[in-house]
C-alpha cells in the first residue's frame, strides 16, 4: 500500500469526521448518520494502516480520532450493579476455567515443591541448623511457640485484613508481572512454596506435623488455590509474549492483559474469605478436624463456582475480556 496516495484519498475523509465530532450535540440526523458512516470507514482505515503501512503520527492521530467517534456514538457507559453481577457470575469465573491449563499444573508442581522442601529440611538436622539456633528452633515448633501463636498475635480483624492485603499484593504480582517472560512469577511462587515447605521441615522434624497442617489447611487451601491461579494466569500471559497463537502479539496481550486484572479484583475477593478463615477459624478454640471442614468447604465451593458457573459462561464465548464495545476495534485487513 502507498502510504501517500492512501492519506490523499482519505485525509478529506478524516478531516470532516474531525469536524463533526467538534461540533457535539448540535448535529442533524443527517449529520448523524454520516458520522457514523465515517466513523466506520476510518476504523477501517486505521486498521489497514495498522497492518500494511504503519506509520506511528498517523496511527496517532487516527486512533484519537476513531476513539472520539466510538464514544460519541455509543454513548458513556457507567458500570453498574449488572456489570458486576455479569463479572462475578461469568466473567471471572470464565476466565479461571479457561486458565485451568495453566494453573492446575502449577499448583501440583508447586505442591511437590514444598514437600521437597519440607523433607529435605525434615530428614537433615544440618540444614536446620543453618535455618537457626536449636533454641530458637525449639521456641518455633513448641507447642504454643511462634508458629502456632502467629495466628493469635493480633486481633482477629486486624490480622484478617493484614493478611488479606499481603495475600491480595502477591496476586496481583503474579498476575500483572507475567508479561516479563514469567520470570517474577516464579520467584514469587518460589518464595510462597519456600516459606511453606521451611514450616512442615520444622514441625515435621519435631513431631508436631498434624499440628502445623491443622493450622495452615483451613486457610491455606483456599488462600494458595488462589495464588496458584494468579500464578498461572501470569505464567500464560508471559507465554503469550512468546507465542501470541492466532491473534497479533499486541491484541493477544490486550486480551489476556485485561482478563488478568480483571482477575486481580475476583481473586482479592476470594483472598478476602481466606483472610477471614485465617483471621477468625484458624486460631478458635474449635476442633481441628471442624476447623480443617471448614477450609475444605470453602475450597469445594470455590471449585464449584470455577467449574460449573465458569465452564458454562466459557462455553458460551465468555473469555473474562471488558465488554465488546469497550475494546479495540478488531477488523479484518488484507494487503
Amino acid at each position: 500500500m502507498d502510504l501517500d496516495v492512501f492519506v490523499t484519498t482519505h485525509r478529506a475523509e478524516w478531516d470532516r469526521l474531525d469536524r463533526l465530532l467538534r461540533r457535539g450535540r448540535s448535529l442533524t440526523g443527517a449529520e448523524a448518520d454520516e458520522l457514523v458512516a465515517l466513523y466506520q470507514r476510518t476504523a477501517t482505515h486505521l486498521s489497514l494502516i495498522q497492518s500494511s503501512a504503519p506509520d506511528p503520527a498517523l496511527t496517532g492521530r487516527l486512533t484519537q480520532l476513531v476513539a472520539r467517534a466510538r464514544s460519541t456514538v455509543t454513548g458513556a457507559r457507567r458500570a453498574g450493579w449488572r456489570d458486576a453481577a455479569a463479572f462475578l457470575t461469568a466473567g471471572f469465573p470464565a476466565a479461571v476455567y479457561r486458565s485451568r491449563h495453566w494453573w492446575i499444573p502449577t499448583a501440583v508442581l508447586s505442591t511437590l515443591l514444598a514437600a521437597v522442601i519440607g523433607w529435605w529440611i525434615g530428614t537433615h538436622p544440618e540444614v536446620q541448623a543453618a535455618i537457626a539456633a536449636p533454641e530458637e528452633l525449639r521456641e518455633l515448633t513448641r507447642p504454643g511457640g511462634e508458629y502456632e501463636t502467629y495466628y493469635s498475635s493480633h486481633p482477629a480483624a486486624s490480622f484478617a485484613a493484614q493478611v488479606w492485603t499481603n495475600n491480595a499484593q502477591a496476586a496481583a504480582m503474579c498476575l500483572t508481572l507475567g508479561a516479563f517472560l514469567c520470570v517474577p512469577v516464579l520467584w514469587i511462587l518460589f518464595l510462597n512454596m519456600l516459606n511453606l515447605g521451611v514450616g512442615i521441615g520444622l514441625m515435621g522434624a519435631a513431631g508436631r506435623l498434624d499440628t502445623f497442617l491443622g493450622l495452615v489447611l483451613p486457610h491455606g487451601l483456599l488462600e494458595l488455590t488462589a495464588v496458584f491461579v494468579a500464578a498461572g494466569t501470569g505464567l500464560r500471559l508471559g507465554w503469550t509474549v512468546i507465542d501470541p497463537g492466532p491473534l497479533s502479539r499486541r491484541d493477544a496481550l490486550a486480551q489476556r492483559g485485561r482478563a488478568a486484572l480483571g482477575m486481580a479484583v475476583g481473586l482479592a475477593l476470594v483472598l478476602l474469605v481466606s483472610g477471614v478463615i485465617e483471621g477468625f477459624v484458624t486460631p478458635s478454640g474449635l476442633p481441628t478436624w471442624a476447623r480443617i471442614t471448614i477450609g475444605v468447604v470453602a475450597e469445594l465451593a470455590f471449585l464449584v463456582y470455577v467449574y460449573v458457573l465458569g465452564g458454562r459462561a466459557a462455553r458460551a464465548g465468555e473469555h473474562g475480556d471488558v465488554e465488546e464495545a469497550d475494546r479495540t476495534a478488531q477488523l479484518p485487513t488484507a494487503a
